[in-house]
């Protein structure tokens, strides 16, 4: 299957109007007192979604000039992890976290497939570590993994081209989440990670089956 790309997207939820009180015990992990005993009140508390920043590239100005800085946008909701093969683009694996979950560690928490017929993993700087690349060394696998800018330095022209390499390969698991929001519109509407991985993985299923739906035409028109 030429080897396996991962990459993650933030999915939205149903946002919540709580205290600071509340915020403080959920991210904690505690019930907010308030709730304790209101199974009602309670049924309606995410406790498992959680904001973070959506960084996006700012638009360029009348003038033609680009501003330095990107938007931070606040985020509220899940994140969707997924695994893709090179060469079907399929979605093989997949997990939901939290939105301010890392990228990089659910690389060790079997998002990888040993069973692939290629070694090479691609992935963009979210997934660059030491623990990452000496996970994936004694696992057998091929990093190719984008290297990160050095501090505070302009990025080598070497490491520029090598990361413009594997962004030719590695763009391809961009498609399944545009293919997953313009035909699934995915939204979690439910209370709950629980729910929110079943509203995930149906998204992941659903696009599994177009795409094999697709290649089989492209099979028998070949």
């Amino acid at each position: 299957m030429y080897g396996q790309i991962l990459d993650a997207i933030l999915v939205a939820a149903l946002k919540q109007r709580n205290t600071n009180a509340e915020k403080a015990d959920l991210r904690a992990g505690r019930i907010p007192e308030d709730c304790q005993n209101k199974r009602s009140k309670l049924s309606h508390k995410d406790r498992h979604a959680r904001w973070t920043l959506k960084f996006t590239k700012t638009k360029r100005q009348d003038d033609g000039t680009v501003p330095v800085t990107d938007l931070a946008i606040p985020f509220f909701g899940y994140k969707s992890h997924i695994f893709t093969d090179r060469k079907y683009r399929l979605i093989r694996k997949w997990k939901t976290t939290d939105a301010a979950a890392s990228d990089g560690a659910r690389l060790r928490e079997g998002l990888l497939d040993k069973t692939n017929t290629a070694s090479g993993v691609w992935a963009d700087t979210a997934y660059r570590s030491k623990a990452n690349e000496d996970f994936m060394e004694k696992q057998g696998f091929v990093s190719k993994v984008h290297r990160k800018k050095p501090h505070l330095k302009p990025m080598p022209r070497h490491i520029q081209k090598s990361n413009a390499g594997k962004s030719v390969i590695r763009s391809c698991v961009e498609h399944v989440f545009a293919d997953q929001k313009s035909q699934t519109r995915l939204f979690v509407r439910t209370v709950g990670i629980t729910r929110a991985t079943m509203r995930i993985g149906l998204a992941n299923i659903v696009y599994n089956m177009r795409r094999f739906l697709f290649l089989e035409r492209i099979s028998a028109s070949a």
